[in-house]
């Protein structure tokens, strides 16, 4: 049984990065076929698809975002990365990963963490 988690902090300041970390059981980050994937939700919004990370490492970015996110993983932990830098409060929103079979997916996506509320204020 595949399971996501999402951990990071509720709360960031304007202009500062927001790091956000995805723990991944009963599959393989580095071995399944799928992209492990970085998805918001802003209040009142639809689902916003930010970049994802395959199993051989490359990363794969939302054009829109490119220029502030990273994504990274660690293979020892089984664990993928998200880092959002200069955040307004319009970065305010859910954060879920996911394991999907595409690029670009949200609602194709087989497997979701919880998602966790982040909120850019001063």
């Amino acid at each position: 049984q595949v399971q996501l988690q999402e951990s990071g902090p509720g709360l960031v300041k304007p202009s500062q990065t927001l790091s956000l970390t995805c723990t991944v059981s009963g599959a393989s980050i580095t071995t399944n076929l799928d992209y492990w994937t970085w998805i918001r939700q802003p209040p009142g919004k639809g689902l916003e698809w930010m970049g994802a990370i395959d199993y051989s490492g490359s990363i794969y970015y939302s054009p829109s975002l490119k220029k502030r996110t990273s994504i990274s993983r660690d293979t020892s932990t089984n664990q993928f990365t998200l880092e959002l830098s200069s955040v307004t409060p319009e970065d305010t929103a859910v954060y879920y990963c996911a394991k999907c079979p595409g690029l670009d997916a949200t609602t194709t996506c087989a497997h979701w963490g919880q998602g966790t509320q982040v909120t850019v204020s001063s």
